[in-house]
């Protein structure tokens, strides 16, 4: 049996570690550490000059179901659900242990939360429908994200949009959530269970709202349901989404498309009521203010529509 200085070995990686593929022998160069999970660790590494992003672990079932989630991701045409997969491998290293790799895209991007903070709340609807038409692409597939979580996202620009970083806890359909995060899981909460169906990604993904607004999270009580829409309600840029909001956490809608179509129907609303404003004013020297206020909206919205078209 492996002692647990060896089995943890691919989690101290260090920096200037050579991994050289057994079976297809490339070659990367590790630089830092980017995090550790359940299964593995994730680096940062080179090869030919590029940068990737490494995952090793010595759990080599688990790594394989991860890499034939990506492929199946890799499948959704017009849609980037995960990270590029770029290389699939084993490392002998030098103590004799045999390690399981892959190798993926590294995204550079921004934290979701920090993201907001710096270009403005208008944002978070547009980031909402990013996510559900790309929860939708997934769920059609037949996989369920399940750790859906703000660490799991990346904010990229040219335009911006949200690309998934981790896709480690990603279960297939009917089966029982492999991994989660008490605060985004609907089971912690009491509010419905651990199976991987549409309506658990759609629990997550408000939670993942929420925790940009209370970035130290709260604590449940006996009234989940309560405290959550309470905590919705006190983020002023949410409000007009409540319902829609609540309606996921109460576990109200079967699939993606539903929600997407409620959030589309609530915007266009927003929208004309903008444009009724502007029609009513009198004096051309206020109609910049009107106009600015729904214009970043307006600005993020055209980036949503866009990216439907962007691979």
């Amino acid at each position: 049996m492996r002692n647990k200085t060896t089995k943890n070995y691919c989690n101290q990686l260090k920096p200037g570690t050579l991994i050289r593929g057994k079976w297809n022998n490339e070659h990367y160069i590790i630089k830092r550490k980017l995090g550790t999970g359940a299964v593995g660790s994730v680096y940062l590494c080179e090869c030919n000059g590029r940068h990737a992003a490494l995952k090793i672990s010595d759990q080599g079932t688990s790594m394989t179901v991860e890499v034939n989630v990506l492929k199946s991701l890799g499948k959704v045409q017009g849609h980037r659900l995960g990270p590029y997969l770029l290389d699939v491998d084993d490392w002998e290293a030098s103590h004799g242990e045999t390690y399981a790799f892959y190798v993926m895209e590294y995204l550079k991007g921004h934290q979701l939360h920090s993201f907001i903070k710096h270009n403005g709340t208008e944002w978070v609807p547009v980031f909402i429908l990013q996510l559900l038409e790309d929860l939708e692409q997934l769920h059609r597939a037949g996989w369920v994200f399940g750790d859906l979580k703000t660490e799991n996202l990346l904010v990229v620009s040219s335009p911006p949009r949200i690309r998934w970083v981790d896709v480690g806890g990603t279960t297939q359909m009917g089966r029982a959530i492999k991994e989660y995060t008490e605060f985004y899981d609907r089971g912690y909460w009491g509010l419905g269970t651990r199976k991987a169906e549409p309506s658990y990604d759609l629990f997550a993904l408000v939670m993942v709202i929420l925790h940009v607004f209370y970035p130290n999270r709260f604590s449940k009580t006996d009234k989940p349901g309560q405290l959550l829409l309470q905590r919705i309600h006190h983020i002023p840029v949410l409000r007009p989404y409540k319902q829609c909001l609540m309606k996921a956490i109460l576990g109200k809608y079967t699939s993606s498309s539903q929600m997407k179509a409620d959030m589309i129907n609530i915007l266009y609303k927003q929208q004309k009521n903008r444009q009724r404003k502007i029609n009513k004013q009198e004096n051309n020297r206020y109609l910049p203010v009107v106009v600015e206020s729904g214009g970043i909206l307006l600005l993020a919205l055209s980036y949503y529509v866009f990216s439907w078209w962007i691979p």
